[in-house]
């Protein structure tokens, strides 16, 4: 990449220019009513769209006044506590999810049996494609290895630019059924390269599942217990949308609003996703409890917990970000539908893998951090545990490696993303603008050789 050290040394000596040029006060934001990150001070997102695909509840109108309520998460209308109860364990939940995501209905058992079909009809990569775009150049950072392969299929597909609703509709097909062969051969990659273990390329059975494909590729042995996936087979289903104000999603929107192609809008996404911000918050919840674990002695008493969760809370522990990763949400009040969901499965798989300690030290963790950040912070809404709380732990009892937890968050979201960027071509004909106020007051020019 050329000199990159005198690239760094260069940088380093400016940047106090960018920060000094760059810096925006919080306090112009209120003086000339801009709500910053699309929020106002309450945490109300302003409305940008309309959207037929989800909707999500968090408070309920009494009198006039906004009350905050227990979340409600509905995918068309649908209620998702209601799609996993009427499941009743069975395979292929995401499947159905997705189908009604993508074309508004419920699918019937031969409706359903024709898109799982389709599904693994495109489970197969272009040839050499996996050899030659994922295995080369392998990263641990298996998000940055999906978006260049998202990108590269463009130039496999002949009506990369037609942006037709049936054309779309077929890539995203395609993006949602290779997404786990992307993640998992990427990530096998990695730790062959990088970490010098064993390399397994497990081809996809068209009979199982998503999420059964997904262990059975990971999996040097494929083997894998119907509870196991069941539980991932939820996870993903509560993972697939979030409505449109989500950043990936709004993302997907926004490229899709300029006519961009399918490739685009997607890689978008997940560049938007891979953010610490939004698609991390797992990872940060097990670094925490694993912080936990080392400095409380004894995790069962409350009373050490407790204090060592209020020097999280007071920036004396941990990361020194005063955060209890996994607590509150930027939408929900008293409760996380999603979460609210998972946790029966969590505990179900706990007791599965003998991990019933792990699991009340979580528990603790959520009703001790739930008190604290009630009385410490000034919250208008409540705080609740959220999904992100709950799945890392799910994934490690799975034995799912750190670096793919994201890449399952995307391997779900892929399906809302298609059904936002189909929902914008149909009904939006306008590019996505936003206005920025400027700070800047004109200056005269200054010749070159006077500066």
């Amino acid at each position: 990449m050329g000199n990159r050290d005198n690239a760094i040394d260069y940088a380093k000596k400016l940047e106090g220019l960018c920060m000094r040029n760059d810096a925006v006060s919080k306090e112009l934001y209120q003086q000339y009513g801009v709500k910053r990150g699309l929020r106002d001070e309450n945490g109300k997102g302003v409305l940008t769209g309309l959207t037929n695909i989800s909707e999500i509840t968090a408070f309920k109108n009494v009198d006039g006044k906004q009350v905050p309520c227990d979340g409600q998460l509905l995918y068309r209308g649908y209620d998702v506590k209601d799609l996993v109860k009427g499941s009743k364990n069975r395979r292929f939940i995401f499947e159905e999810g997705a189908y009604l995501l993508l074309f508004g209905e419920l699918p019937s058992t031969r409706q359903l049996n024709e898109f799982r079909k389709i599904i693994a009809d495109c489970m197969e990569m272009p040839t050499n494609f996996t050899r030659d775009v994922i295995m080369k150049a392998p990263s641990h950072d298996i998000m940055n290895s999906m978006t260049r392969s998202v990108l590269t299929l463009a130039s496999y597909d002949d009506h990369t630019a037609d942006l037709s609703i049936s054309n779309v509709l077929r890539q995203s097909i395609q993006l949602i059924s290779l997404f786990p062969m992307m993640a998992v051969y990427a990530y096998h990659a990695y730790n062959h390269y990088e970490n010098n273990d064993s390399m397994y390329i497990h081809r996809p059975d068209p009979n199982l599942s998503i999420a059964e494909n997904f262990l059975r590729m990971l999996r040097p042995d494929m083997q894998f217990s119907h509870l196991e996936a069941n539980v991932l087979d939820v996870a993903l289903l509560l993972h697939m949308e979030h409505g449109g104000g989500n950043n990936s999603t709004f993302t997907t929107r926004v490229v899709t609003s300029s006519g961009s192609d399918t490739y685009s809008a997607i890689a978008a996404a997940l560049s938007s996703l891979k953010g610490k911000k939004h698609g991390g918050a797992n990872i940060m919840v097990m670094k925490m409890m694993e912080d936990i674990r080392a400095h409380v002695p004894n995790a069962e008493n409350e009373s050490q917990l407790r204090e060592y969760l209020d020097k999280i809370l007071n920036k004396q522990a941990f990361d020194h970000k005063g955060l209890v990763y996994g607590m509150g949400h930027a939408v929900y009040s008293l409760s996380d539908p999603r979460e609210v969901i998972f946790k029966d499965f969590v505990e179900r798989l706990a007791k599965n893998k003998d991990r019933e300690e792990d699991m009340a030290l979580y528990n603790n963790v959520e009703k001790i951090a739930t008190e604290l950040i009630a009385k410490e912070r000034k919250i208008y809404k409540g705080v609740s545990p959220n999904v992100d709380f709950y799945s890392g732990f799910v994934y490690d009892m799975l034995g799912i490696p750190v670096e793919l937890y994201t890449p399952l968050f995307a391997i779900a979201r892929i399906v809302g993303w298609s059904a936002h960027r189909i929902e914008e071509l149909i009904s939006a004909d306008r590019i996505i603008r936003p206005a920025y106020r400027s700070l800047v007051d004109k200056k005269e020019y200054i010749e070159r050789d006077a500066r």
